[in-house]
């Protein structure tokens, strides 16, 4: 039963999302869709001078100090109520370091986006602010029926904000990754696979204990995806989760094996099928919320 309490607050009427590009340079023809699909789910929208580019090493958006500016900008801007991605790719790492924390403890705007950016979610999170992993509009939102209606999703949840005791999702169906029965409640953490594992020895790496640890990625072959987890173990990231929620391994081939191995007798629960990540559909996930996961019953609830 959902109570009063707003652990992310709705966003207003007609709110304005500012879009940045913090990580990669959107691919051709992507970009001009993007104001017309944040209107057409009836937000308004203002795009940061990065989103244009020019690219910076082929990989990134814009430079260093055009993104991070950017970021402060969007942060600032009182007629931006909450700050989304333009796609992920590569780039927010190169940020963490000199990004503004006290304005970022001030704004506490929403931020909307995965992949690459679950590093500055990762951030955010050490100071104590949420935010959404969900679908990207030069991403995810144009990619047919589909992709649409994850973008309507995401306005819907935008638009009701997320309260204690509300469900993040319909129950799943049954998944051999699955292990307890019992229900567990800790931080919602995490989010890409890869990205997570590039926080580990540096400041910004999260605090696992006692978390739910979100995990996903695309284009890691199993082989792979072992080394990653494997990373993780040996830093003893693992050794103090309170429960595991594993979401989608697309575009390569399924890691379940590898998956059992690492997690099958962790003895902690395991939900494992989770439709978040580089996928369709692709539900939104409060990053930095208390969650509650219950394998028995096969659900996530705030």
């Amino acid at each position: 039963m959902a109570d009063d309490t707003f652990l992310l607050p709705p966003l207003p009427e007609r709110a304005c999302l500012g879009v940045i590009a913090p990580a990669g340079p959107p691919r051709d023809g992507t970009l001009d869709r993007v104001v017309p699909l944040i209107e057409r789910l009836g937000f308004r929208a203002k795009l940061f001078p990065g989103c244009h580019g020019p690219a910076f090493l082929g990989h990134l958006a814009a430079d260093d100090g055009r993104r991070l500016a950017d970021l402060h900008e969007a942060l600032d801007d009182p007629h931006v109520d909450a700050v989304i991605g333009l796609r992920g790719g590569y780039g927010c790492l190169r940020l963490l370091d000199r990004i503004d924390r006290a304005l970022l403890r001030r704004s506490r705007k929403p931020l909307i986006g995965y992949s690459d950016l679950t590093a500055l979610h990762a951030l955010r999170q050490q100071l104590g602010i949420a935010g959404w992993h969900a679908p990207m509009p030069a991403s995810d939102w144009h990619k047919g029926d589909a992709g649409w209606a994850d973008a309507v999703a995401l306005a819907d949840r935008l638009r009701r904000g997320l309260r204690v005791g509300d469900s993040l999702g319909p129950a799943l169906a049954p998944h051999p990754l699955n292990r307890g029965s019992a229900p567990v409640r800790g931080m919602l953490s995490g989010g890409n696979l890869a990205v997570l594992v590039a926080l580990l020895g540096t400041p910004f790496m999260p605090d696992l204990r006692g978390a739910v640890l979100f995990l996903e990625d695309i284009g890691e072959d199993p082989y792979k995806i072992d080394r990653l987890l494997c990373q993780l173990r040996l830093a003893g990231a693992l050794d103090e989760i309170a429960g595991l929620l594993l979401g989608s391994f697309t575009d390569a081939d399924p890691p379940d094996e590898v998956l059992a191995d690492y997690f099958g007798d962790l003895g902690i629960p395991v939900l494992a099928g989770w439709p978040s990540g580089h996928t369709t559909p692709h539900l939104p996930l409060p990053i930095g919320v208390a969650v509650t996961l219950d394998p028995g019953e096969r659900t996530l609830r705030a």
